[in-house]
């Protein structure tokens, strides 16, 4: 029998003043929040990238602050996906890679790649940004190299050791409701992204060796909570796309994908507006624990 992948249930990023007193003790320096955060969940996803280029200082940091087996997914920039809308990616591409992500060792979990609503399914432009994806981090240092010489003193373009590389990518827009975008996705070894949202598509098709879900609240952008029902319904699917079991609960756009393999599976609550987020998270992995397979940490 194969062995259940693993499950990672966290937060979207982890510095929201509402939290503090709430979900952070009392009197907590913010300088220990990620510490905090990261003594109760195994993995976060990082926001921060999303709306800036960091520093290597930053990312060296992050990973010092943090268990030896946690795992962060990192945000791309929004300057590739919603400024630039996918257009040259090559250059900022390659800055972002030399920013420090690599410092993370093996920290560094999936990258997610968030397209904005109004960017519809263009298969070519689309076809262009996931061919340049590095799948290892050796193969991501190369392309760090290649960055723009504005970066130069800031840069960290080496790996302490080659691993795979994941990629995600969440959709907002109804047009990738298409076959064609999943065989993309699959050619390129890229997840689709599973967002919870009563704004944009949920699709629940897999697409490549991991799953990925984000939890943004379903009935209220980033703000609504989950009821045990829901949180039931969310444990079951996480527990089947661990145990490698044809996930049937859901919408879907393309052809099953091939024999149903176990998988790691990261799942992020973003619905933190208030404060429903880390309980969620700390709920569900009990849940998921619970109902195994897999490893569902809290």
């Amino acid at each position: 029998m194969q062995r259940a992948g693993e499950v990672r249930i966290g937060v979207s990023g982890w510095t929201y003043p509402p939290w503090r007193g709430q979900f952070y003790p009392a009197g907590l320096p913010q300088r220990l929040e990620l510490a905090h955060a990261a003594s109760i969940f195994r993995s976060i996803e990082v926001n921060g990238t999303f709306y800036g280029l960091q520093k290597p200082t930053t990312f060296a940091r992050w990973a010092a602050e943090t268990p030896d087996d946690f795992v962060f997914a990192v945000k791309g920039p929004r300057f590739i996906t919603h400024d630039q809308r996918l257009a040259e990616p090559a250059g900022p591409l390659a800055n972002f890679l030399a920013s420090g992500v690599l410092r993370l060792g093996p920290k560094l979990g999936p990258i997610l790649w968030q397209l904005p609503p109004s960017l519809p399914f263009e298969p070519h432009r689309l076809e262009t940004f996931l061919a340049l994806l590095p799948h290892t981090t050796a193969n991501a240092a190369a392309f760090a190299a290649r960055h723009e010489p504005r970066m130069n003193g800031s840069t960290w373009i080496e790996t302490d050791a080659d691993r795979p590389l994941r990629h995600a990518l969440e959709i907002r827009h109804d047009s990738y409701r298409a076959p064609a975008f999943i065989a993309l996705l699959r050619r390129h070894r890229v997840a689709l992204v599973c967002a919870d949202t009563v704004d944009w598509p949920r699709l629940m098709d897999r697409t490549a060796d991991f799953a990925y879900c984000r939890l943004h609240g379903s009935r209220e952008l980033y703000r609504s909570g989950y009821g045990p029902d829901e949180l039931a319904r969310w444990a079951a699917r996480v527990t089947a796309w661990a145990a490698g079991i044809a996930m049937e609960d859901g919408a879907f756009a393309g052809p099953p994908g091939g024999e149903a393999m176990p998988s790691d599976v990261f799942v992020y609550f973003d619905n933190t507006e208030k404060l429903r987020a880390p309980d969620d998270a700390q709920v569900l992995a009990r849940l998921v624990a619970d109902a195994g397979p897999g490893t569902a940490h809290t």
